[in-house]
């Protein structure tokens, strides 16, 4: 999915990050979804999804399982994050044998997808690549602040809001976990990677 495509930061950092999701196509498996809804989200929290969320209702940072899957319509969108290459690896087998008939993406560092893929029995119908930045980049906020904001694909977390959330964390007002849950709190789709935050914030303040 090409929002969850442009995250940046460390190499290193990238391979402890994947978003799962689960897709309908409109006018051919729109219809009555909430039970494969249901097995999806199911099945990432098997496997130990750290984030995850329906657009509709938030993530799980914020709001409870219970409400959010009590929300779920045919026009939801479920999305969620790994921090495991293994975790990918199980979900798929899992989402596999259920047979839901529903499309399944996996975003991450492909030198780490596609093995993971390869190991579940998945065959991938297309990859999508990002080309990186174009244009003015000394417009753009520093790497370190990038490397939180792109977490959230549409965008929703402000770089003026991660640098105060820094300078909280060194100030010694909040942990760096305690702050990452602020921050993935903005970002309704549940793609945005909690536990990749806090290393970031630990490694970039001097708390």
């Amino acid at each position: 999915m090409t929002h969850s495509l442009h995250r940046s930061g460390d190499i290193e950092s990238q391979k402890k990050d994947f978003n799962w999701f689960m897709y309908q196509t409109k006018g051919i498996n729109d219809v009555n979804i909430r039970d494969k809804a249901l097995e999806f989200i199911a099945a990432a929290e098997a496997v130990g999804s750290e984030n995850w969320g329906d657009v509709k209702t938030g993530p799980i940072t914020r709001y409870s399982s219970e409400a959010i899957k009590a929300k779920i319509t045919d026009k939801s969108r479920i999305r969620g994050v790994f921090t495991k290459r293994e975790q990918v690896r199980q979900f798929l087998t899992r989402i596999k044998e259920r047979e839901l008939g529903m499309s399944v993406v996996i975003t991450g560092v492909l030198d780490e997808v596609l093995p993971a893929c390869e190991e579940a029995g998945v065959i991938p119908h297309s990859i999508n690549y990002s080309l990186g930045v174009w244009g003015k980049k000394d417009k753009l906020p520093d790497e370190t602040t990038l490397s939180i904001t792109t977490m959230c694909g549409h965008h929703m977390i402000p770089p003026k809001f991660v640098r105060h959330i820094m300078r909280q964390v060194e100030k010694g007002r909040m942990t760096p976990e305690d702050g990452a849950i602020q921050l993935a709190n903005f970002c309704y789709c549940g793609i945005f990677n909690q536990v990749r935050c806090a290393e970031i914030i630990t490694a970039h303040t001097k708390a």
